[in-house]
């Protein structure tokens, strides 16, 4: 994995054709700003929504959020995609329709020639690799080893239950997301998504809901398609003031209990050991990149 992880607890998609939503984009608060040349964007409408995307990564990340496309497959669309993509405020290619490793490295060799050809450094721009059909999902841990400029891993709900016949909800969807949850750990990545779906953004109590439970399930974040959801998902996906003040404590008294030769001990009445303490260490490193964002 190159660079930095990723902080992306809200990732808004916007169409790459829609003047109007990528001019308030950058208003919204997002950590990242899809734009997205695939399925939002009708295919007789891709050539010009490429001609126009350099100034509108320029738009839309002009208030600090990562800059990221949305790419088509296969190959002579994504390809296509590529050209316009890869530019110095692209912080990364979510890549769809991931078949295997192959096509990974195909995209990462396409976007490392591009960019030593404008002047970028090799490896800036990372990789979100799309899992959206039952093939794709069974070659999951090759393809999240597939390349290093891979940075995350997204279950495609819709899609997937498409291509195995049956209706994405919670229950449904809870195994496989799990499970490239799990991939994605074993291979250093971050895991995005929720677990089950928040395709219903009027209820926002729902969603909340959903969010919440998928942070505890290991995800640090997930896209939306509404700015109304983009405070619910910043706010679910951050450790809460009471989690940071507990974590901070459980670092302070087991270094303090290590200093004095002790092994486990209590904080508010919970034995704490090794893994404990390395969860709040974690919980704190994640408060301070995102409190690092500024945005």
């Amino acid at each position: 994995m190159i660079g930095e992880p990723l902080v992306w607890r809200s990732q808004l998609y916007v169409p790459a054709n829609n003047p109007r939503f990528i001019a308030k984009a950058h208003t919204r608060g997002a950590d990242s700003i899809i734009l997205d040349l695939e399925d939002s964007v009708p295919v007789d409408e891709r050539p010009g929504a490429r001609a126009g995307l350099a100034d509108a990564v320029a738009q839309v990340g002009q208030s600090g959020a990562d800059v990221t496309v949305r790419i088509n497959s296969p190959e002579d669309e994504a390809f296509a995609d590529l050209e316009a993509a890869v530019l110095p405020e692209v912080r990364g290619i979510y890549v769809t329709k991931v078949r295997d490793a192959d096509y990974v490295r195909a995209v990462s060799e396409r976007v490392s020639e591009l960019e030593a050809a404008r002047g970028i450094e090799v490896g800036t721009i990372r990789l979100v690799a799309m899992v959206e059909t039952a093939a794709a999902y069974l070659r999951a841990e090759e393809i999240a080893h597939a390349d290093d400029r891979i940075a995350g891993l997204v279950l495609g709900g819709e899609d997937i239950a498409l291509d195995l016949g049956m209706v994405p909800d919670a229950d449904t969807l809870a195994m496989p997301k799990q499970h490239l949850s799990i991939v994605a750990r074993a291979a250093g990545l971050v895991p995005f998504g929720v677990m089950g779906t928040i395709a219903d953004y009027n209820d926002l109590d729902a969603v909340r809901e959903v969010a919440e439970r998928s942070r505890r399930f290991g995800f640090e974040g997930a896209a939306c398609i509404h700015p109304s959801v983009v405070p619910v998902l910043n706010a679910a996906f951050s450790p809460t003031d009471a989690e940071v003040d507990h974590a901070r404590r459980v670092v302070a008294a087991y270094a303090e209990a290590e200093a004095a030769g002790k092994g486990a001990i209590t904080v508010d009445g919970k034995m704490i050991d090794v893994p404990v303490v390395r969860r709040a260490e974690n919980l704190l490193a994640r408060s301070d990149a995102i409190r690092q964002r500024g945005n």
